[in-house]
């Protein structure tokens, strides 16, 4: 049979024709059904990529440090011992000499000496020469006023009051006024130390009462 032949003959025109109407049929089919375009959309889908991290292999194990060498204590230095020469001390003297105590001296009996206390008086009013009696202040006869004031006075050497001043009041002030001034102006006998006049005070008390 020659290649005309073949090309001629119609059962293999039927084969290709049958095949051909079955690739439009199915794509007819894909079109209708949207087949095509669930294929396009999975191909259109986002593909998802994840990195895997490289696994590092553990470190080795840390190995301690060798222990520090251990050195020898080096022997101590050898230092001669002074020479230290002994002096023997002499022997004791075997005699004893007797001692004997000497009684100490006797003790003077000295009585102390007297202390001399000095003589002291206190001024007093002269008599001698006129003081008059406090007056009574009219005004404290009008008002009954009556008590018993305190006074001191500074006496110099002359016999004068150079001082004067109230150490517990009457507890009027009219009366103790009156007794001040009036005993005041007294002469007075000057205080005595040892017999000389010196300058010294004195108090005084005065009673104002109404008869």
């Amino acid at each position: 049979m020659d290649y005309a032949h073949q090309q001629r003959d119609p059962a293999k025109h039927l084969v290709g024709l049958a095949f051909v109407a079955l690739l439009h049929a199915l794509l007819i089919y894909a079109l209708v059904t949207g087949l095509a375009r669930k294929v396009v959309d999975v191909i259109k889908k986002p593909i998802e990529t994840k990195i895997v991290e490289e696994q590092k292999p553990p470190p080795p194990p840390e190995t301690p440090p060798p222990p520090p060498p251990k050195l020898a204590t080096p022997p101590p230095p050898f230092i001669p011992p002074p020479e230290v020469q002994i002096a023997t001390p002499p022997p004791a003297a075997t005699t004893i000499q007797a001692v004997t105590a000497t009684p100490p001296p006797p003790v003077a009996n000295i009585a102390p000496a007297p202390v001399h206390a000095p003589a002291r008086t206190s001024p007093v009013i002269d008599a001698a020469h006129n003081c008059e009696k406090p007056p009574y202040p009219p005004a404290s006869v009008r008002a009954e006023e009556t008590g018993i004031v305190n006074l001191r006075f500074v006496i110099d050497t002359d016999g004068r009051a150079i001082e004067s001043k109230v150490i517990k009041s009457s507890g009027h002030h009219r009366l103790d006024e009156a007794a001040r001034a009036a005993l005041g102006s007294c002469r007075f006998k000057p205080g005595t130390l040892d017999g000389k006049p010196y300058q010294t005070s004195v108090d005084i008390q005065y009673e104002f009462k109404l008869n």
